[in-house]
């Protein structure tokens, strides 16, 4: 089958890649690199299947193009991270509505599939754990940015489905729960490789709020088997499905186990929430989905423990810094790898 990804450049998206060239499909992917990297995607480039585009998702020609070249669209492209979201709030509910009215305009005039990747965010604050698709959703007052980016992932929600029930485009949303593995960047508040690169460095690995907030990180590898797998039953169709682990972990919990399981001497320290974003931030104090529904959909529950997740980053990690060291006249540099 031939495939468009937009965000395709992503974390997830590269590993979404990169499995379906493995089964022997092609890919086209569109991303513009605001948050994916041409790095996530190079060892891909000499495979004749795969098809990349840096370019935005406004670009209507070729969007309607490439929905027009494949026979599903996974709609990634998104505005990422807590920073980020934070930071730019504009950008974010930019990119993540119009962007995703973009994508469906252009699959609805030829009824392409669109699966469309949505977030826990969504629930908010609610407290009704674990949370179930159908369950309300709890948000903080729109004086707080730190929500802007669960609203507007929520209107994308509203969006894929209006389009299914009105102009009965077919669609999938997936509500993803903290997906972790290599590739993914710390530089937009993502906590594991951010852990893990303080970890690795001897620095600080900085804890934000109490660290007693929870939450359930999921393998990318099972994220992207529940994706295929969610792909490949009709009864998927028009559903809204939870996809991570149920398995709970404290922040807390979680730095200490990265400390041991890097081998580091870190020290494990606490940063206000004011300090690290902005003042008054929220947060949830757990985050937990019910996979029910994916399970009775797929027949597929993600069980990749968190110990070998955390390994195989520390591991990228360190593939990525052995390229940096250089040898200067007999003496050992290293230069750490940008995100």
């Amino acid at each position: 089958m031939r495939y468009l990804i937009t965000g395709g450049a992503g974390f997830i998206g590269s590993h979404l890649a990169e499995a379906l060239l493995a089964r022997g499909d092609e890919v086209f992917i569109l991303d513009d690199l605001s948050t994916g990297s041409v790095e996530n995607v190079r060892h891909l480039k000499t495979n004749a299947r795969f098809h990349y585009f840096y370019d935005s998702i406004s670009n209507k020609h070729l969007l309607a193009e490439l929905v027009d070249e494949s026979e599903v669209v996974f709609h990634l492209a998104a505005a990422v991270g807590v920073r980020l979201i934070v930071e730019s709030p504009v950008r974010t509910l930019e990119t993540n509505v119009y962007g995703t009215q973009q994508v469906l305009d252009a699959a609805s005039k030829k009824k392409k599939l669109v699966f469309t990747a949505s977030t826990s965010e969504v629930y908010g604050k609610s407290e009704k754990v674990p949370f179930h698709e159908d369950a309300d959703l709890v948000l903080g007052p729109t004086t707080k940015g730190r929500w802007s980016y669960a609203a507007s992932k929520a209107l994308d929600e509203f969006l894929t489905l209006s389009y299914w029930k009105e102009k009965n485009q077919p669609v999938i949303i997936a509500r993803f729960f903290n997906t972790v593995g290599p590739r993914q960047t710390g530089r937009y508040g993502m906590v594991l490789p951010n852990f893990v690169r303080q970890a690795i460095e001897g620095s600080p690995i900085t804890v934000y709020g109490s660290g007693q907030q929870s939450r359930c990180f999921c393998d990318v590898r099972d994220t992207i088997e529940a994706i295929v797998r969610l792909l490949g039953t009709d009864r998927s169709v028009g559903e809204v499905v939870n996809v991570g682990t149920n398995e709970e972990i404290s922040i807390d919990a979680l730095a200490c186990l990265v400390k041991e399981r890097a081998g580091s001497s870190s020290p494990i320290t606490h940063v206000p929430y004011d300090q690290a974003y902005e003042p008054g931030f929220e947060d949830m104090l757990r985050r937990v989905p019910s996979l029910e529904k994916l399970s009775r959909l797929t027949g597929f529950r993600p069980s990749t423990p968190l110990t070998e997740t955390i390994d195989r980053v520390i591991d990228h990690f360190h593939a990525r810094l052995a390229p940096a060291t250089r040898s200067i006249d007999g003496i050992a540099t290293t230069a750490a790898a940008s995100d």
